[in-house]
């Protein structure tokens, strides 16, 4: 009878553990987790808090009792792995409880320790009113202190997704909250001019952001609060301090076991999720997996990837059926109060940064039918390759409809589909549910039509630096738009009366072209393309772009 051990007891090694079960019913399967909780809904932590999920029974997905009169898994809490011996198949436990240390063999060991918050050495961090969140524990003590309400003012250290999530569930306790992100935008993983749009809604709901800005030392106040220096000078006192600036492996525990790890600590698998030495496998947020379009090595501490980690480790260990990991993509989406923030692929950023070949287009359009009631804008930019066609990557921001889009470019950057797949894509369309033509197929439109030569595009960041070269603005929303405020030195014609006054454009200088989210602008394009002038470039996104990516 085969011995399965495995090393934590969340997603990745409960997931690996329960299709271990599935495939034979014969195996002796053991579960090592050093905390108090398995299976437990991480994700949901900062909701319970901010009093969204109220039961916190429901957090708890699976307990070791529940665990084994349903899989018979010996799941043993409280029960830390210190050593690996790779060389007789031990593992070296620390029973936390008892403080007995015991050796516990293995025919095959799946490594799914996961990952901890990373604590920063600022000065002064060990204050109790500084916290961390990652797990139930980190969760029941963060909720008491803002039950019992002796918190006025919260602070965030780090604008990714927990700390954002964190943020609007503290805000909703009536706390006031300010974040302090060291990058000039929040969700680093995005692109500038989207986060931007995030920007508005976090500063809608009253939080205060310090953009560029690290903390440099905690000092303590009377009464328990913490006073907060930043690297400006800014002085911000707050009763309760969140730091979320990222996730480390907990793998010091594998120092001299003879397991490749990567230079911050991540396990190296291959394929098939097997590490360097025999019988040994590893999952979840503590491997390095393979990025897609740069082919290189990264964390990507996600609960999809790890769950779906989890049963590919597990067929593999099991041995009827040897299963690929491809690599991760980072799909995500995350809620910013009334604002979702999805992402998949590749972004502009990424794209930049690795040297590979791109192109990128904005579009902003109802998440439905616009004529039917309750109509959202959505905010869509797309990452494309112009020597293949293929689609990189995706974000999509709005308040509905976003993780339906963001779903489906997945989906299409798996299957390896191009700019020209998406124009046919088929949609459920009703109006209250999309528009005839959906916001990817509309997306897919403008990239195609780059692609094709029908119209050149110019991104926001690129307007400063073509005026200053001698570009013509041409504004060509109507004369009240205009009127209403316009980019800097722009000329309005309307695009209606354009064929009209063609005579006052100049055709010896690039013409800058924009209207409000850039159809208008893709119009008056291709009548000035017509009529001779070959060099016009239509503004990506149009001026709502534009003014969204000024507040940066």
């Amino acid at each position: 009878m085969a011995k399965y051990l495995i090393i934590g007891g969340v997603a990745a090694g409960m997931s690996a553990a329960a299709r271990l079960r599935r495939l034979d019913e014969t195996t002796e399967i053991i579960v090592l987790e050093r905390g108090e909780y398995v299976s437990y809904a991480n994700c949901g932590l900062p909701y319970y808090i901010g009093n969204e999920i109220t039961d916190r029974d429901e957090l708890l997905l699976q307990t070791p009792q529940s665990f084994k009169r349903r899989f018979n898994a010996d799941v043993r809490i409280h029960n830390e792995a210190v050593a690996v011996h790779p060389e007789r198949k031990t593992v070296t436990v620390n029973n936390l409880r008892t403080g007995e240390q015991y050796e516990e063999s293995y025919d095959s060991l799946l490594l799914t320790p996961g990952g901890s918050p990373v604590k920063p050495a600022i000065p002064g961090s060990r204050h109790p009113a500084i916290k961390t969140l990652w797990t139930i524990p980190d969760t029941d003590a963060i909720k008491a202190i803002v039950d019992n309400g002796s918190v006025r003012k919260a602070l965030v250290v780090g604008g990714g997704f927990i700390g954002l999530e964190m943020a609007e569930n503290i805000r909703l306790r009536g706390i006031e909250v300010t974040v302090v992100e060291m990058a000039p935008q929040v969700m680093n993983a995005i692109d500038p001019e989207m986060a931007a749009i995030v920007h508005g809604e976090l500063r809608k709901n009253g939080i205060e952001l310090f953009l560029n800005e690290t903390v440099t030392v905690f000092e303590p106040l009377p009464g328990g609060g913490v006073l907060a220096r930043l690297g400006s000078g800014a002085r911000l006192e707050a009763e309760l301090v969140l730091l979320s600036i990222g996730v480390a492996p907990n793998t010091g525990f594998l120092a001299d076991s003879g397991i490749e790890l990567g230079a911050r600590g991540h396990i190296i698998v291959d394929q098939h999720l097997r590490t360097n030495q025999p019988d040994i496998y590893a999952a979840g947020d503590a491997i390095e997996v393979i990025n897609p379009f740069s082919g290189k090595r990264g964390a990507v501490p996600l609960a999809g990837p790890a769950n779906k980690q989890g049963r590919i480790a597990a067929d593999t260990i099991h041995g009827i059926m040897t299963r690929c990991y491809t690599g991760t993509m980072g799909t995500s989406i995350a809620k910013v109060f009334d604002l979702a923030v999805g992402i998949t692929g590749a972004t502009e950023k990424f794209c930049r940064a690795e040297s590979i070949p791109y192109r990128s287009v904005i579009n902003h359009s109802g998440h439905h039918a616009e004529y039917y009631p309750g109509a959202t804008m959505l905010s869509f930019k797309l990452t494309f390759c112009p020597e293949t066609r293929r689609v990189l990557g995706a974000q999509v921001v709005g308040y509905e409809g976003v993780d339906k889009r963001i779903d489906v470019i997945a989906t299409a950057i798996k299957g390896g589909m191009t700019v020209d797949d998406l124009t046919e894509i088929e949609h459920a369309y009703a109006p209250p549910y999309s528009s005839a033509k959906d916001p990817v197929n509309m997306i897919g439109f403008i990239a195609q039509n780059i692609l094709d030569g029908l119209v050149q595009s110019i991104s926001y960041d690129a307007v400063a630096p073509a005026v200053a070269e001698g570009a013509y603005l041409l504004d060509v929303r109507s004369l009240g738009e205009f009127l209403a405020g316009t980019i800097a030195g722009a000329v309005n014609i309307p695009v209606d009366m354009l064929r009209r006054k063609l005579s006052k454009l100049p055709k010896d200088r690039p013409i800058l072209i924009f209207c409000k989210v850039g159809v208008r602008g893709y119009i008056a394009s291709r009548i000035l393309t017509a009529h001779g002038f070959t060099n016009c470039f239509n503004l990506s996104g149009g001026i709502d772009t534009y003014n969204a990516a000024s507040t940066m």
